[in-house]
């Protein structure tokens, strides 16, 4: 693991590392802030996966989350959306596939599956560094994300109920099986069975069984993706069907941009440590 950079904050430091994935074959960027604390002493992780086109510094540089992390004692870490590098297959011409659009899944067609392995690298590898790395409690973690990383955010949390003690989300895509937007990924990373979706697809796993310990999204009615690619109301059905006592708020004149985001993370933040401290 390489340091890139690193300055104080809050009274913690905010740094942005590289390191050699094994996962997805590249180098790998991630950003981990960690608030001030007594040595010796553990502390619970908050997990961000970022959207379409984004990569760890859209968060770090405009999420606003380190003052609540620093109140609450949150170490929160950001990774990647997809494997970088001359050699990784992209679609120059379409931001919703390629580099910046790995969403979180795990590739099993060429020539995509050498390098997009994103499921392991956010499930596996890249917890395995932080733990080795920094002061954090593995026995406490909860994660987020927006948009892609929302669906990120919510298949991965719901796919490891044990892991997270709880999920959040902005803006999340959270049927992407019903999506333009998964509909294009997942065939072309996965191929055209559509039995290997479901695995990736937060509607479906919730209707297969899975079950969040505790579940907060924020949607904004400005989004202008709201209708045809994120489909919110979905969720909120399927929670309703399965009994989970989702937190599901539409805020009224937000867009799907960082100052939405940035508005309502301190929230979210004090709403995960409740459940990672109580």
């Amino acid at each position: 693991m390489e340091l890139i950079s690193s300055n104080k904050s809050h009274g913690g430091t905010q740094g942005v590392y590289s390191h050699l994935s094994e996962a997805t074959g590249t180098e790998m960027t991630f950003s981990v802030f960690v608030p001030p604390h007594e040595d010796g002493q553990v502390l619970p992780v908050l997990w961000y996966l970022s959207g379409l086109t984004c990569t760890h510094a859209n968060v770090t540089e405009k999420g606003e989350y380190r003052a609540a992390c620093a109140e609450h004692g949150i170490v929160f870490v950001a990774p990647d959306t997809s494997p970088r590098g001359a050699d990784v297959p992209d679609a120059d011409d379409e931001y919703d596939f390629g580099k910046g659009a790995g969403f979180y899944l795990d590739a099993t067609k060429e020539p995509w599956s050498t390098h997009y392995r994103m499921r392991s690298y956010v499930e596996d590898e890249l917890p395995a560094l932080i733990a080795r790395s920094f002061p954090v409690d593995m026995e406490r973690q909860a994660i987020t994300g927006h948009s892609m990383g929302g669906h990120g955010a919510l298949t991965i949390g719901l796919r490891n109920p044990e892991r997270f003690r709880s999920i959040s989300a902005f803006s999340p895509i959270v049927a992407p099986i019903q999506s333009p937007w998964g509909e294009k990924a997942f065939s072309r990373y996965l191929g055209d069975d559509q039995s290997t979706w479901a695995q990736y697809d937060a509607v479906s796993l919730i209707e297969g069984g899975a079950r969040p310990a505790a579940l907060l999204v924020d949607q904004g009615t400005a989004d202008d993706f709201l209708s045809e690619q994120l489909k919110t109301g979905l969720l909120a059905l399927a929670c309703r069907k399965a009994g989970i006592d989702a937190a599901i708020r539409m805020q009224e004149g937000y867009d799907h941009s960082y100052f939405f985001i940035s508005t309502f993370m301190a929230e979210h933040v004090a709403w995960h440590a409740r459940h990672l401290k109580g």
